[in-house]
C-alpha cells in the first residue's frame, strides 16, 4: 500500500513536470523550447503563454482527468473493461448537438457548446428511460442495449445532417469538431467548463470507495449497507455531466477513457481508492502529451482526437499482446 501511495505522488509530480515542459514547448519564433526568461522581457511571449497556452493546457489536463476518471467509473459499474465515457450515447449525443447547432442555429461557440452539452446529457437520459421500460434481462444489460440504440439513433442523425450541410462551410466545421481539438480554447471556455466538471469529478472522487462495492452483485452490495441503484445513478450522472462539459468544448476525444483505466488498474490494482485518482493523473499526463504533439508536430495543427486514437490504440494492442502483465485483483 505504501509503495502504491508513493506511486501516486510520483504521478502527481509527473503531471506538474509535463505541464510546465509543455507550457514552453512550441513555435516562438520557431519550433523549439521557449526560454522561460523571455517572459520577463517580451510582452508578446507573456500573452502567448498566459492567454493561449495556459488555458489550453489547463483544459487539456482537466479533459484527460475527466475522461479517464469517468472511464474508470463506467468500467467498474458495468463490470466491462471495454466501456468508456461515451458509452450511453454521450459522445454521439454531443456530436449530434454540435452538428445541429452548426446547421440550424447560430454557429457561435456558446451555442455549439450548449447544444452539445444538452444532447450529451440527453443521451444518458434517453438510455436510462428506455432501460426502465424494458422488461427482460438484468438492469446492466438493459442499460447497455439502450445505450447502443440511442448512440445508433444519434449517429444516423449526424449522417443526415452531414448530408444536408453546406459542403463549403458547415460540413468542414462539423468534421473538425468531431475530430476533436483544443485550438479554440481561451480563458472563457476554461471557466465555463471548470466549475461543472470539477464539481462532478469531486463527487466521484469522494465516493470512489463505493465503486469497489458496486462492481459486486447487488445482493452483496445491499448486505454491505449501500443502495446500488441510487449510487449507480449518482456515479453515472456525475461522470456524464463532467464528460459532456468537456467534450462540448473539445469535440470527440476517443481512447482516453478506455485505455487509461486499464493502465491504472495494472499499476495500482483494482481498488478504486487508489486506481481512480491514479487514472485521473495518468489521463492528465496522456492528454497533455497528445495535445502537445498535436500542437508542435507540424505548422498546421493535427486534431487531438487523431493523436489520442493513434497512441491509445497502440497502447491497447501492447497490453493485449503482453502475456506477462495480468490484471491485479
Amino acid at each position: 500500500m505504501v509503495k502504491r501511495e508513493k506511486g501516486l505522488l510520483l504521478l502527481l509530480l509527473s503531471v506538474i513536470v509535463v505541464f510546465f515542459i509543455a507550457l514552453f514547448l512550441g513555435r516562438y519564433p520557431e519550433t523549439g523550447f521557449m526560454n522561460p526568461k523571455i517572459l520577463f522581457t517580451d510582452p508578446l511571449a507573456r500573452k502567448l503563454v498566459f492567454n493561449l497556452r495556459l488555458p489550453r493546457l489547463l483544459t487539456s489536463l482537466l479533459l484527460g482527468m475527466t475522461l479517464a476518471g469517468s472511464g474508470m467509473v463506467f468500467q467498474m459499474i458495468f463490470s466491462n473493461p471495454l466501456v468508456e465515457p461515451g458509452f450511453l450515447g454521450v459522445s454521439q449525443g454531443a456530436a449530434f448537438g454540435a452538428a445541429f447547432a452548426i446547421i440550424f442555429l447560430n454557429s457561435s461557440i456558446w451555442i455549439i457548446q450548449g447544444s452539445a452539452a444538452f444532447f450529451a446529457i440527453s443521451g444518458l437520459g434517453l438510455s436510462y428511460l428506455i432501460a426502465k421500460k424494458v422488461h427482460f434481462g438484468g438492469w446492466i444489460i438493459r442499460l447497455i442495449l439502450s445505450g447502443i440504440a440511442v448512440s445508433a439513433i444519434y449517429s444516423s442523425g449526424i449522417g443526415m445532417m452531414k448530408y444536408a450541410a453546406d459542403p463549403m462551410s458547415q460540413l468542414p466545421e462539423i468534421t473538425f469538431w468531431m475530430l476533436g481539438g483544443l485550438w479554440s480554447i481561451t480563458w472563457r471556455e476554461f471557466w465555463v467548463v471548470f466549475p461543472i466538471s470539477t464539481s462532478a469529478m469531486t463527487i466521484i472522487y469522494l465516493l470512489r470507495w463505493r465503486l469497489n462495492i458496486l462492481s459486486l452483485e447487488d445482493e452483496t452490495a445491499f448486505s454491505l449497507g449501500i443502495s446500488p441503484g441510487r449510487f449507480r445513478l449518482i456515479f453515472l450522472i456525475s461522470a456524464t455531466i463532467a464528460t459532456a462539459a468537456l467534450i462540448s468544448v473539445s469535440g470527440i476525444i476517443n481512447w482516453v477513457g478506455l485505455i487509461v483505466p486499464h493502465i491504472s488498474r495494472r499499476l495500482f490494482r483494482s481498488d478504486t481508492t487508489l486506481s481512480l485518482p491514479a487514472a485521473m493523473l495518468l489521463g492528465g499526463v496522456f492528454t497533455i502529451f497528445c495535445d502537445t504533439v498535436a500542437r508542435i508536430s507540424f505548422a498546421g495543427e493535427i486534431p487531438l482526437g487523431i493523436i489520442t486514437s493513434m497512441i491509445g490504440a497502440g497502447f491497447f494492442i501492447i497490453l493485449l499482446l503482453n502475456k506477462n502483465i495480468k490484471v491485479q485483483k
